[in-house]
């Protein structure tokens, strides 16, 4: 696929872009309204559907990506991809927090469950740093930290809706605090395979127009010769994580909060599985020690940005810097210095 996408004039490109993207798009709307329907009438609440359901089935071209990149022997590009799009993809919320113009988005949308899974995402970040910076070992093809990141995410995921539905502690409700209502609680089992059946169908369509999109991209980079980690990080992960923009645009117009939220961490802790999936597609020994000092940059930016949106949703300032709160603007200038240095590293 990538080498017809090479045989196209830079205009064939940039249509083809543009087509996947308006795909995107109208597909991710969509999703968002379902997404935000399932949640109320399973009773799972939103941020657990956006944890688990929306941000897994956005991250599905970024899966593609990264497993074809591997397979190919390009590790930098299957880790970058991964890594740059859990900044990127953070970066978006501080977006909508921007859109969300009433109060501070974090403020807004408390939810024990987002806690945790932000907590949790911090956790899965810190693992391939340890797998850098140990002996190389595989088990099975398979670097232990692989392994490790596919566990922590199963038991996290397992933990989360108990963690919803008998929480040790809950946020203090304000006259801002968007309740997650079940409002269609009472749905009858046709409606839901229907919604389901629905909701796979747009996920397919995503996902194959967000690959779409990252190819086109790939193919505009190798035409500029732009480095692996730059590709990655920079192109590949940011066109591959637009239906994480265009969901969490649409939940917040929705006023599906927790959703919004609960859909971007729990994408940005699918999207550490890439890692896990690329180390089993790359097949010269262990992903983490085929990469270079460079890939990890986007690793530790990651790292960051989680830490300042896990802080915003513990403190739940209600306005800050230009009218959002201190998380939204330290992620924003994180991510853009970021931008700066790997644009200035090539």
């Amino acid at each position: 696929m990538l080498g017809a996408m090479q045989s196209l004039s830079a205009t064939g490109l940039v249509l083809v872009f543009l087509a996947a993207a308006l795909l995107v798009t109208g597909c991710g709307i969509r999703m968002t309204r379902l997404a935000d329907r399932l949640a109320d009438r399973t009773g799972l609440g939103e941020a657990v559907v956006g944890a688990l359901l929306l941000g897994m089935v956005t991250s599905l071209s970024g899966v593609l990506v990264s497993v074809t990149a591997a397979a190919d022997g390009r590790a930098s590009l299957a880790f970058s991809n991964a890594v740059g799009g859990i900044a990127a993809q953070t970066a978006f919320l501080a977006v909508a927090d921007i859109a969300h113009r009433r109060i501070n988005l974090e403020h807004a949308s408390a939810e024990v469950a987002n806690l945790f899974q932000a907590a949790l995402l911090a956790l899965m970040i810190s693992l391939p740093f340890i797998a850098f910076a140990t002996r190389e070992a595989t088990f099975l093809g398979l670097h232990p930290v692989s392994l490790a990141l596919v566990g922590v995410y199963l038991a996290g995921a397992r933990s989360m809706s108990g963690v919803r539905k008998a929480p040790m502690w809950r946020p203090i409700r304000t006259g801002e605090t968007r309740e997650d209502r079940s409002e269609d609680a009472q749905a009858r089992h046709g409606d839901l395979w229907r919604m389901g059946l629905e909701f796979l169908l747009l996920a397919a369509i995503v996902g194959s127009a967000g690959w779409a999109i990252a190819q086109t991209g790939a193919a505009l980079a190798d035409l500029f010769g732009i480095s692996d980690t730059a590709v990655g990080a920079l192109m590949t992960a940011v066109v591959t994580s637009l239906p994480e923009l265009v969901t969490t645009l649409a939940a917040v117009r929705r006023g599906a909060l927790q959703l919004a939220v609960g859909g971007i961490i729990g994408g940005n802790s699918f999207d550490m599985l890439f890692l896990s999936l690329s180390d089993a597609a790359y097949r010269d020994g262990s992903l983490y020690h085929a990469i270079v000092p460079a890939d990890l940059f986007w690793l530790a930016v990651g790292l960051a940005m989680t830490a300042l949106l896990l802080l915003g949703l513990i403190v739940r300032e209600r306005r800050g810097i230009a009218g959002i709160g201190f998380e939204s603007a330290g992620i924003l200038v994180v991510y853009l210095g970021a931008v700066l240095i790997q644009a200035e590293a090539g």
